[in-house]
């Protein structure tokens, strides 16, 4: 019972544990990802018109449609330098708040007093130690806009322009490390690309069903266009989560099998140690299949036992974490304190049936044995 106790425990927790950093990392990514995404289904870019634009606001639910424009780009900072990914917005994007609670430093402002402005992650800022609103030293970006050099000048291969760091954002490595956004004009210019976007991120309306805003833009823009959920922008790593979670899962019910061992041993020594007991309780009558019920009974009372107290030992210790944060992330920039954890239900139930169907297979033999177990001479 200790045994398959402390496996039960473990199971709940790290189950728990794994809800926890699904949550975290939604809350993550959808502080800088738009609520729907539209991309092309096929190239990188596309063109953007007012019809279009019109077409997508004319959706009901549909607030904000921001055009991005985003690529790689070579960003120089006095003697430092770093490839990092440009993304170009147009001015509404300030008005989505998504990184509003992010900024660490500076201003959020992307254009004023008719100067541009860039928003830079942490992990740039001190990768290139930049100096916030510094216009003495703005940032260099360049732009590869043609792999073939026509002649002796090698500046032909590149498009270079100047923005001012306005402020900084600290959201999550991947996003802090790698991404600038700057105005979609700025962009335009840099990269010479016209009305070509790669996307555009909507905004909805607040108490609108998101499922139908995605299905009802999907119907409107045809089969040219893909148009994906928060969950959808992630698919792979949240398919990598679940995998995770789900071999976690086949290892611990390994263990918790390797554990249900122990009370098929105890079941066949009792079959064993009962022979005399079992055969007077056949003598008064009692047939083959009521002593395989005791026996089977007998088991699924030890694991249910075991499987109960590990139940109330994990989800005391996934309450206690939740309240009190005493399992740190480690990280000065996390998002929360302590780990994050979620009990769900779900987990409890099928931990628990999961153990009764292991319980039940492991006791069929000491039960079918003790049922041949009784004979005279044991009387």
């Amino acid at each position: 019972m200790v045994v398959v106790a402390f496996i039960t425990a473990a199971l709940v927790i790290v189950l728990s544990v794994f809800n926890g950093l699904g949550d975290l990392l939604r809350a993550l990514n959808n502080s800088f990802d738009p609520e729907i995404k539209i991309e092309a289904v096929e190239g990188k870019t596309f063109a953007m018109t007012d019809s279009l634009l019109q077409k997508i606001k004319a959706v009901e639910g549909v607030e904000i449609v921001t055009e991005v424009l985003e690529d790689y780009a070579y960003l120089r900072y006095r003697d430092a330098n770093q490839i990092i990914t440009l993304k170009g917005v147009s001015e509404n994007f300030i008005d989505q708040q998504r990184i509003n609670n992010s900024i660490v430093a500076g201003k959020l402002a992307l254009h004023e007093n008719n100067v541009d402005y860039a928003l830079i992650g942490r992990g740039i800022e001190y990768n290139l130690s930049i100096v916030v609103n510094d216009p003495l030293f703005p940032l260099q970006l360049y732009y590869i806009k043609s792999a073939k050099l026509t002649g002796l000048d090698p500046s032909k291969l590149y498009n270079k322009r100047n923005i001012i760091p306005g402020a900084v954002f600290s959201i999550v490595q991947n996003f802090d490390d790698n991404y600038v956004v700057v105005p979609l004009a700025f962009a335009q210019d840099l990269m010479d690309t016209g009305d070509k976007r790669t996307s555009l991120e909507i905004k909805t309306k607040a108490a609108v069903n998101l499922n139908q805003v995605q299905e009802n833009l999907k119907q409107t823009l045809g089969n040219n266009f893909s148009v994906l959920s928060h969950e959808e922008q992630h698919q792979d790593l949240y398919r990598l989560l679940n995998m995770e979670k789900l071999f976690t899962f086949l290892a611990f019910t390994l263990l918790l099998g390797i554990g249900a061992i122990n009370i098929f041993f105890s079941l066949m020594m009792l079959a064993l140690d009962k022979k005399k007991d079992i055969s007077v309780l056949m003598a008064m009558g009692a047939d083959g299949k009521l002593i395989q019920k005791i026996f089977l009974s007998e088991g699924l009372f030890i694991a249910m036992l075991g499987t109960s107290c590990g139940l109330l030992l994990g989800g005391a210790l996934v309450w206690l974490q939740m309240q009190f944060s005493f399992v740190s992330m480690g990280m000065e920039s996390a998002i929360t304190d302590g780990y994050p954890i979620k009990p769900v239900l779900s987990d409890f139930l099928l931990t628990l049936t999961v153990v009764a169907v292991i319980t039940m297979l492991i006791s069929l033999r000491p039960a079918h044995l003790a049922a041949r177990s009784a004979t005279v001479e044991h009387l």
